[in-house]
Protein backbone atom coordinates (compact mmCIF):
# COMPACT_ATOMS: atom_id res chain seq x y z
CA UNK A 1 0.00 0.00 0.00
CA UNK A 2 2.85 2.28 0.77
CA UNK A 3 4.49 1.28 -2.09
CA UNK A 4 1.52 2.19 -4.55
CA UNK A 5 1.11 5.39 -2.79
CA UNK A 6 4.53 6.69 -3.41
CA UNK A 7 4.67 5.65 -6.91
CA UNK A 8 1.02 8.14 -6.86
CA UNK A 9 2.79 10.89 -5.18
CA UNK A 10 5.67 10.62 -7.78
CA UNK A 11 3.23 10.39 -10.88
CA UNK A 12 1.50 13.64 -9.74
CA UNK A 13 4.64 15.46 -9.04
CA UNK A 14 6.08 14.47 -12.55
CA UNK A 15 3.04 15.45 -14.03
CA UNK A 16 2.82 19.11 -11.90
CA UNK A 17 6.12 19.36 -13.22
CA UNK A 18 5.78 19.26 -16.86
CA UNK A 19 2.63 20.79 -16.55
CA UNK A 20 4.63 23.74 -14.97
CA UNK A 21 7.23 23.75 -17.89
CA UNK A 22 4.80 23.60 -21.07
CA UNK A 23 3.24 26.95 -19.82
CA UNK A 24 6.76 28.59 -19.14
CA UNK A 25 6.87 30.93 -21.68
CA UNK A 26 10.89 32.07 -22.76
CA UNK A 27 13.62 32.67 -25.10
CA UNK A 28 16.69 31.37 -25.21
CA UNK A 29 19.23 33.12 -26.86
CA UNK A 30 23.36 32.82 -27.39
CA UNK A 31 25.72 36.17 -26.90
CA UNK A 32 28.93 36.21 -28.65
CA UNK A 33 32.03 38.68 -27.79
CA UNK A 34 35.29 38.87 -28.92
CA UNK A 35 38.07 40.48 -26.44
CA UNK A 36 41.89 41.55 -27.83
CA UNK A 37 44.71 41.65 -26.01
CA UNK A 38 48.34 42.72 -25.88
CA UNK A 39 50.51 40.21 -24.42
CA UNK A 40 53.06 41.78 -21.89
CA UNK A 41 54.36 37.63 -21.34
CA UNK A 42 55.75 36.29 -24.73
CA UNK A 43 57.15 32.67 -24.36
CA UNK A 44 59.59 31.76 -27.10
CA UNK A 45 60.65 28.24 -27.45
CA UNK A 46 64.15 26.88 -28.52
CA UNK A 47 65.17 22.99 -29.47
CA UNK A 48 68.69 22.22 -29.78
CA UNK A 49 69.91 19.23 -31.49
CA UNK A 50 73.03 17.87 -31.44
CA UNK A 51 74.63 17.50 -35.38
CA UNK A 52 77.30 16.84 -37.69
CA UNK A 53 79.03 19.04 -39.16
CA UNK A 54 78.93 16.95 -42.77
CA UNK A 55 75.50 17.59 -42.79
CA UNK A 56 76.79 21.21 -43.78
CA UNK A 57 79.15 20.84 -46.33
CA UNK A 58 77.22 19.64 -48.70
CA UNK A 59 79.08 16.58 -50.31
CA UNK A 60 79.08 14.18 -47.44
CA UNK A 61 76.15 11.81 -47.33
CA UNK A 62 74.71 10.27 -44.19
CA UNK A 63 76.78 7.54 -43.57
CA UNK A 64 79.78 9.53 -44.04
CA UNK A 65 78.82 11.71 -40.98
CA UNK A 66 81.58 11.29 -38.39
CA UNK A 67 82.52 15.09 -36.91
CA UNK A 68 79.36 15.07 -34.17
CA UNK A 69 79.22 18.80 -32.39
CA UNK A 70 78.33 18.09 -28.86
CA UNK A 71 75.06 19.83 -26.96
CA UNK A 72 76.72 21.61 -24.55
CA UNK A 73 79.03 23.49 -27.16
CA UNK A 74 75.56 24.60 -29.15
CA UNK A 75 74.09 25.72 -26.13
CA UNK A 76 76.94 27.47 -24.64
CA UNK A 77 76.78 29.65 -28.31
CA UNK A 78 73.23 30.02 -27.58
CA UNK A 79 73.57 31.69 -24.30
CA UNK A 80 76.30 33.91 -25.37
CA UNK A 81 73.76 34.93 -28.21
CA UNK A 82 70.93 35.64 -25.33
CA UNK A 83 73.33 37.59 -23.14
CA UNK A 84 74.07 39.90 -26.77
CA UNK A 85 70.46 40.39 -27.39
CA UNK A 86 69.94 41.61 -23.43
CA UNK A 87 68.04 38.30 -22.63
CA UNK A 88 68.96 37.84 -18.58
CA UNK A 89 69.70 34.27 -17.29
CA UNK A 90 66.64 34.23 -14.84
CA UNK A 91 64.14 34.41 -18.12
CA UNK A 92 65.72 31.72 -19.47
CA UNK A 93 64.05 27.83 -18.69
CA UNK A 94 65.58 24.38 -19.69
CA UNK A 95 62.11 22.32 -20.27
CA UNK A 96 63.19 19.20 -21.17
CA UNK A 97 66.65 16.94 -22.14
CA UNK A 98 66.10 14.12 -24.58
CA UNK A 99 67.74 11.41 -27.25
CA UNK A 100 66.68 11.70 -30.72
CA UNK A 101 67.08 8.62 -32.99
CA UNK A 102 69.10 10.13 -36.28
CA UNK A 103 69.33 6.88 -38.48
CA UNK A 104 69.86 2.89 -37.87
CA UNK A 105 73.34 2.21 -37.25
CA UNK A 106 73.98 6.11 -36.27
CA UNK A 107 74.73 7.64 -32.79
CA UNK A 108 71.61 8.90 -30.62
CA UNK A 109 71.90 12.87 -30.83
CA UNK A 110 70.97 14.43 -27.57
CA UNK A 111 68.54 17.47 -27.77
CA UNK A 112 67.78 20.22 -25.03
CA UNK A 113 64.87 22.69 -25.00
CA UNK A 114 64.44 26.04 -23.66
CA UNK A 115 61.54 28.99 -22.59
CA UNK A 116 62.61 32.15 -22.77
CA UNK A 117 60.11 34.57 -21.34
CA UNK A 118 60.29 37.66 -23.12
CA UNK A 119 58.64 41.20 -22.94
CA UNK A 120 58.87 42.59 -26.53
CA UNK A 121 58.82 40.69 -29.87
CA UNK A 122 61.81 42.80 -30.63
CA UNK A 123 63.49 40.73 -28.25
CA UNK A 124 62.96 38.06 -30.86
CA UNK A 125 64.55 39.96 -33.24
CA UNK A 126 67.55 40.46 -31.54
CA UNK A 127 67.72 36.28 -30.86
CA UNK A 128 67.20 35.66 -34.49
CA UNK A 129 70.62 37.90 -35.94
CA UNK A 130 72.95 35.89 -32.98
CA UNK A 131 72.04 32.97 -33.17
CA UNK A 132 73.90 29.96 -35.38
CA UNK A 133 70.81 27.99 -36.48
CA UNK A 134 72.82 24.66 -37.34
CA UNK A 135 72.38 23.52 -33.79
CA UNK A 136 68.32 25.10 -33.80
CA UNK A 137 66.03 22.30 -34.59
CA UNK A 138 62.77 24.63 -34.24
CA UNK A 139 61.97 27.90 -32.81
CA UNK A 140 58.48 29.40 -32.11
CA UNK A 141 56.43 31.40 -30.07
CA UNK A 142 54.28 29.51 -27.44
CA UNK A 143 51.91 30.78 -25.04
CA UNK A 144 51.09 34.74 -24.81
CA UNK A 145 50.09 36.03 -21.79
CA UNK A 146 48.74 39.61 -19.81
CA UNK A 147 48.54 39.88 -16.23
CA UNK A 148 45.09 41.72 -16.56
CA UNK A 149 43.60 38.25 -18.19
CA UNK A 150 41.11 37.67 -15.44
CA UNK A 151 40.15 41.54 -16.77
CA UNK A 152 39.80 40.59 -20.03
CA UNK A 153 37.74 37.60 -19.08
CA UNK A 154 35.57 39.40 -16.75
CA UNK A 155 35.02 41.95 -19.61
CA UNK A 156 34.59 39.22 -22.42
CA UNK A 157 31.70 37.80 -20.49
CA UNK A 158 29.89 40.80 -19.85
CA UNK A 159 29.46 41.58 -23.51
CA UNK A 160 28.18 38.06 -24.43
CA UNK A 161 25.59 38.52 -21.91
CA UNK A 162 24.69 42.02 -23.16
CA UNK A 163 24.62 41.06 -27.13
CA UNK A 164 22.65 38.13 -25.67
CA UNK A 165 20.26 40.63 -24.33
CA UNK A 166 20.10 42.38 -27.47
CA UNK A 167 19.17 39.84 -29.60
CA UNK A 168 16.38 38.47 -27.03
CA UNK A 169 15.34 41.68 -26.67
CA UNK A 170 14.57 42.71 -30.77
CA UNK A 171 13.67 39.18 -31.50
CA UNK A 172 10.73 39.26 -28.46
CA UNK A 173 9.85 42.90 -29.66
CA UNK A 174 9.44 41.73 -33.13
CA UNK A 175 5.90 39.26 -32.13
CA UNK A 176 4.79 42.19 -30.18
CA UNK A 177 5.96 41.08 -27.05
CA UNK A 178 8.60 42.43 -23.66
CA UNK A 179 11.79 40.45 -22.36
CA UNK A 180 11.09 39.53 -19.15
CA UNK A 181 13.62 38.81 -16.58
CA UNK A 182 16.99 36.28 -16.71
CA UNK A 183 15.70 32.77 -15.93
CA UNK A 184 18.90 30.76 -17.02
CA UNK A 185 22.63 31.78 -17.69
CA UNK A 186 25.04 29.16 -19.36
CA UNK A 187 28.61 29.61 -20.05
CA UNK A 188 29.16 28.33 -23.04
CA UNK A 189 32.96 26.53 -24.50
CA UNK A 190 35.07 30.30 -24.68
CA UNK A 191 37.91 29.66 -26.82
CA UNK A 192 41.43 31.29 -27.40
CA UNK A 193 42.42 32.21 -31.01
CA UNK A 194 46.39 32.37 -31.78
CA UNK A 195 47.76 32.62 -34.88
CA UNK A 196 49.15 29.41 -36.41
CA UNK A 197 52.76 29.11 -35.14
CA UNK A 198 55.60 27.74 -37.48
CA UNK A 199 57.84 24.70 -36.31
CA UNK A 200 60.85 27.15 -37.81
CA UNK A 201 60.96 30.75 -37.08
CA UNK A 202 64.33 31.91 -38.76
CA UNK A 203 63.02 35.26 -40.43
CA UNK A 204 64.31 38.57 -38.80
CA UNK A 205 61.58 40.56 -39.73
CA UNK A 206 59.68 42.18 -37.29
CA UNK A 207 56.83 42.14 -39.29
CA UNK A 208 57.16 38.20 -39.41
CA UNK A 209 55.32 38.68 -35.77
CA UNK A 210 52.70 40.78 -36.38
CA UNK A 211 50.16 38.38 -36.18
CA UNK A 212 51.28 37.14 -33.14
CA UNK A 213 51.17 40.79 -31.40
CA UNK A 214 47.62 40.35 -30.41
CA UNK A 215 45.74 37.34 -28.40
CA UNK A 216 41.83 36.80 -29.29
CA UNK A 217 39.71 35.27 -27.14
CA UNK A 218 36.15 34.21 -27.58
CA UNK A 219 33.20 34.57 -25.19
CA UNK A 220 29.81 32.88 -25.65
CA UNK A 221 26.60 33.08 -22.93
CA UNK A 222 23.64 31.22 -23.72
CA UNK A 223 21.08 32.68 -21.46
CA UNK A 224 17.02 32.22 -21.31
CA UNK A 225 15.20 35.20 -20.62
CA UNK A 226 10.98 35.39 -19.82
CA UNK A 227 8.54 36.77 -21.95
CA UNK A 228 6.00 39.26 -21.01
CA UNK A 229 2.83 39.41 -22.57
Amino acid sequence: MKTRLLVLVISLCANFSLQAQTNERYIEVTGTSEIEIVPDKIHYLIEIREYFEEEFDRKSKPEEYRTKVPLSEIEQELREAFANAGIPQNAIRTQEIGDYWRQQGQDFLVSKKFDITLTDFNQINEILKRIDTKGVHTMRIGELENKDMLVYHQKGKIEALKAAQKKATYLVEALGKKLGDVIRIVEEGNSNIFPFAQSNVLSSDAASFDSFRTIKKNYSMLVRFEIIE
